[in-house]
């Protein structure tokens, strides 16, 4: 049996649907190649539990990277420094990173992601760092070789239940990958190098 319900503004009819699969959703949360779980569904989760507003996204994580920061410190006992600077290797300049955060010792750092509610809520669920930002917990061992933990944050205080996630990195479980990204950075270096001079009158 099919119910029908009628509204009388766009308002409330787009309140209504907001967190239910319908034709436009549908290709959203159907994986057609594998087993994963495709955001679509994060999103629905995300639109039962995330309290809503409509800042501008980019104003929003920069405003509430500061109070991420605090909630790590508070959870992991460890300071940090959020002075806005850039690090580079000594022996490579062009190989950079600035960090939303860092220790005194520069053992530990913290990269703070303050993303979509669906995103936040795929984070908590998989437990894992999105594909698009692997090379951004890959890149501060790279420049940093003091560094040995990377707290990767995840921060949405609209998701009140779980408003913070952290995936702790560790120097010894990426080391693979920081030899093979810094082998290919130092690569890709010389091929701008020599175009620049072959380029340069």
């Amino acid at each position: 049996m099919t119910k029908i319900t009628s509204f009388s503004n766009q308002e409330d009819w787009l309140e209504f649907r907001k967190s239910k699969i319908t034709g436009t959703k549908l290709k959203d949360i159907v994986t057609k190649r594998g087993n994963g779980t495709k955001i679509g569904v994060y999103q629905l989760i995300a639109d039962r539990l995330a309290v809503d507003d409509n800042e501008d996204p980019m104003e929003r994580g920069h405003r509430l990277e500061t109070e991420a920061i605090e909630h790590l410190s508070n959870l992991t006992g460890k300071q940090f420094i959020t002075d806005l600077v850039i690090m580079n290797r000594e022996d490579n300049p062009n190989l950079a990173w600035s960090p939303d955060g860092y220790s005194k010792d520069l053992k530990s750092a913290a990269e703070v992601k303050c993303l979509r509610s669906a995103v936040h809520i795929q984070t908590i669920i998989e437990n894992n760092i999105p594909d698009e930002y692997k090379e951004q917990s890959i890149q501060p061992f790279i420049v940093c070789d003091e560094l040995e933990t990377l707290y990767f944050t995840f921060y949405d205080p609209r998701i009140v239940s779980q408003p913070l996630h952290i995936i702790e990195v560790k120097r010894e479980d990426v080391e693979d990958d920081i030899e093979y990204y810094k082998k290919y950075e130092i690569k890709t270096l010389g091929f701008i190098n020599a175009w620049v001079e072959q380029l340069a009158w």
